[in-house]
């Protein structure tokens, strides 16, 4: 009776990890064994791993990762792609997001920069940093839309928040004036305090022509190659079929 009362007492409170181990404790001899400090610290151990574990679940959902199983322990090394696992190994660390730094991922099609982005995004959110992914076209629909119905200032502040954005499909269409700004707004709210990930297939020397303001073009990407890592993808598609073996 009293481990039911523990129990119910235990969930009101919210404690559900917690809970869990205690129901798990009273029917292992083992367990109970141990000194009360030690299952105490069981206890709480438990409720913490729960709690983290539903905030990285979380994360990972709010984040909408495009590639929602790219993980960076799959990364392909071979193949041509140049890729270099201490760089590699130090994106992974996330201090760069800790730092408000950039990275401009560019390549051909196929090459995997979204794949790659979305990876670097699945590490931030398991450790505890907030992601929002989003093709570059579709955030410029939706400030358009938020522009007419008045929530431009809350999806704003809604994306300066966020520790880590990646801009997917930079530069494959041209913009217009109200893109262009609305762009501007967006990097402004971040620079120096959160971080960008942007891929294209358009090279970095392209984009000042293709932002076609030169004085909008300068301060955009003031704000985006400012304390930039770069990393430019080489080898064959990933998408291509592969061969079959002999």
């Amino acid at each position: 009776m009293l481990m039911e009362q523990t129990l119910q007492t235990l969930n009101a409170l919210r404690l559900p990890g917690m809970a869990t181990a205690f129901a798990e404790q009273q029917t292992s001899a083992a367990a109970m064994s141990l000194p009360f400090d030690e299952r105490f610290a069981m206890l709480v151990d438990r409720e913490h791993t729960w709690r983290e574990n539903r905030r990285v679940t979380r994360l990972l959902r709010e984040a909408k990762l495009k590639s929602s199983q790219a993980c960076l322990e799959d990364v392909r090394y071979g193949g041509g792609r140049k890729l270099d696992k201490a760089l590699m190994a130090q994106l992974g660390s996330c201090q760069w997001i800790r730092a408000h730094q950039n990275l401009i991922l560019t390549g051909a099609t196929g090459c995997g920069k979204t794949w790659l982005a979305c990876a670097l995004g699945n590490a931030a959110c398991r450790q505890g940093l907030s992601v929002v992914y989003v093709r570059t076209p579709r955030l410029f629909e939706e400030l358009r839309i938020a522009h007419g119905d008045g929530s431009f200032g809350k999806r704003l502040s809604s994306l300066a928040k966020t520790d880590l954005l990646i801009l997917d499909d930079w530069g494959v269409a041209p913009l217009n004036q109200a893109e262009r700004n609305d762009l501007l707004e967006v990097l402004d709210d971040r620079v120096g305090t959160r971080s960008t990930v942007i891929t294209s297939q358009l090279p970095v020397e392209h984009w000042h022509a293709y932002l076609n303001d030169p004085t909008l073009a300068d301060a955009i990407l003031d704000r985006v190659l400012h304390a930039a890592h770069k990393l430019a993808l080489v080898g064959e598609s990933l998408r291509k079929p592969e061969k079959a073996k002999p």
